[in-house]
């Protein structure tokens, strides 16, 4: 602790106040922030401060004295020893006011004017994921990391994930427990279709050479028989991107989404929701309808195969490799046109006069650069649908965007990750 910092009580009766960004919950002591997980707005808590800082403190709540009438059982056996989960304790309408307020205060501190209704897009807020990622511990076990540490906590269920994706999770573990420990991989990954017919499998491996990937695939295609293709990524040390090494069987799967098939590469981003993607880009594309759209980090061509059924041409820029081929063949057969570049290099490249009637963004959490955000401004598309993952990036953008002449017309929070901290927003911009 820092020296000049005034030590607080080590346990305490304290009120939770409200939720914050990232999972916890706030208390104050004497004015001073702790942020506690595992809590819920107005509950009286008995905590220990585990970490404390200048500026805030981290508590653990040792007793609920007075729960919140939200309080719930949490569905999960590993909810908060792991870290995937915040939210399981509380009842589905009170995170989804959490989130709210949190998107709502994040905005309101960068000063910008939101919505006075934050219209809410949500779904079945259980077995939504279609996509998981995993560790494996020394023992070969597959699980998450802790909420505590890195450590890695091993699973028996991931009640927010296609069941078929659990599946294939322990099938995988029993393998890899079979195996030597240097000839085991670090983590593995898996990704299936809407309705579990299709599933493909990533191992990540930092000594490659030593994993029996071939024979693992095929023992486990025998008892998960949807597997249609895997690869294997060798990762290093030196926190490079991987890079992949060997594959089985195909390298994509077909995603009925939005009443279009789309090719989904190995690696590539796709929306992780099961239920909500049909809705989620319907409510992205609306009524918009023109001459010109740009779809901006395009990924696989998910709102630019919808745009081109409404408009006369549509450019969907994308960088990413592991997305491009795919965003290329979804496409074909489309007026919609697939470009390789960076979104800032494609605004620098953008000839003076030309104004689409609207563009479409899902840029990455670290949201906008300021370069490109600056230039959005200058082209001064009228419509803009900006798709965010990060309400502080967000917001920072935004306040960029309206400065440069821009008003918010309205404001989703599309609940795509339930159960967890993570939100989605929806801001639809109009000149």
């Amino acid at each position: 602790m820092p020296t000049d910092a005034k030590p607080l009580t080590p346990e305490r009766l304290l009120t939770i106040e409200k939720p914050i960004y990232g999972g916890a919950f706030l208390a104050r002591d004497e004015g001073k922030a702790i942020f506690v997980p595992l809590t819920l707005p107005s509950e009286q808590v008995r905590l220990r401060i585990v970490d404390d800082k200048r500026s805030h403190a981290i508590a653990e709540a040792e007793e609920i004295v007075a729960p919140s009438p939200d309080r719930i059982a949490p569905v999960c056996q590993h909810f908060g020893a792991c870290g995937g989960c915040n939210y399981q304790h509380a009842s589905y309408e009170a995170q989804l006011s959490y989130k709210q307020a949190i998107l709502r205060e994040t905005l309101e501190r960068a000063k910008v004017a939101a919505s006075e209704q934050i219209e809410v897009l949500r779904g079945e807020p259980w077995g939504y994921r279609n996509r998981i990622r995993l560790a494996l511990d020394a023992d070969g076990n597959p699980g998450y990391r802790s909420r505590r540490s890195h450590a890695i906590v091993p699973i028996a269920e991931c009640p927010i994930s296609a069941p078929l994706l659990v599946r294939a999770t322990l099938a995988a573990g029993a393998l890899i427990r079979e195996l030597s420990p240097g000839a085991r991989p670090a983590e593995v990954s898996f990704f299936c279709d809407k309705d579990e017919t299709a599933l493909l499998a990533g191992f990540f491996a930092s000594g490659a050479a030593k994993f029996p990937f071939e024979h693992v695939c095929s023992e486990l295609a025998a008892q998960i028989p949807q597997l249609s293709g895997a690869a294997l990524i060798a990762e290093d040390s030196e926190g490079r991107p991987g890079r992949t090494v060997a594959r089985w069987g195909t390298g994509s799967l077909t995603y009925m989404a939005a009443g279009f098939g789309y090719r989904v590469d190995h690696g590539a981003f796709f929306q992780v929701n099961r239920w909500l993607v049909d809705d989620f880009v319907d409510h992205v594309i609306a009524a918009h309808s023109g001459s010109l759209a740009w779809d901006l980090f395009a990924g696989v061509g998910l709102f630019a195969r919808k745009l081109a059924a409404s408009f006369t041409q549509v450019v969907a820029v994308e960088s990413s490799p592991a997305s491009t081929a795919a965003l290329v063949h979804n496409l074909s057969g489309t007026t919609a046109t697939a470009v390789k570049l960076t979104t800032l290099d494609f605004l620098r490249r953008v000839p003076r006069g030309q104004h689409p009637d609207l563009i479409v963004l899902d840029p990455p959490r670290t949201g906008l650069d300021a370069e490109s955000a600056k230039l959005l401004t200058r082209i001064a598309a009228p419509s803009m649908v900006y798709v965010s993952c990060d309400p502080a990036t967000l917001a920072r953008d935004l306040r960029t965007l309206v400065d440069g002449g821009y008003q918010i017309e309205s404001l989703t929070l599309a609940d795509l990750f339930p159960q967890t901290f993570h939100l989605e927003s929806i801001v639809r911009l109009r000149r």
